[in-house]
């Protein structure tokens, strides 16, 4: 059963940054393809972020620029670098991790809380 546990969460003032980490267990990292997504409070769940098992990146447009999505492999291990943070990234930030192959199954953390307010 893969595990994935969110980690970097808080409060910070705009423009300030934070890292997110996401650690996954019980699986083949390197072999799965990454993302990570958020949710604020009356808002549908948005993905943010993607990184394919072989490095591929995707950004929502809202956060291109500032944020930066990476992995180790060797430390099952998925960032997410966020700068100049703005009041509407407030919001539940998840890591999910999905298989490449069919049936593609997902997997999903619980969620760090990420707060930008001055």
């Amino acid at each position: 059963q893969v595990q994935l546990v969110e980690s970097g969460g808080g409060l910070v003032e705009p423009g300030g940054s934070l890292r997110l980490s996401c650690t996954v267990s019980g699986g083949i990292f390197s072999a799965l393809n990454m993302a990570w997504y958020r949710q604020g409070q009356g808002n549908q769940r948005e993905s943010v972020a993607s990184i394919t098992s072989g490095g591929t990146t995707t950004y929502l447009y809202a956060v291109k620029g500032r944020f930066t999505i990476s992995r180790d492999n060797g430390k099952n291990t998925m960032y997410l670098q966020m700068n100049s943070l703005k009041p509407e990234d407030t919001a539940v930030y998840l890591c999910a991790a999905a298989t490449r192959i069919a049936p593609v199954r997902t997997y999903w953390g619980q969620g760090t809380q990420v707060t930008v307010s001055g």
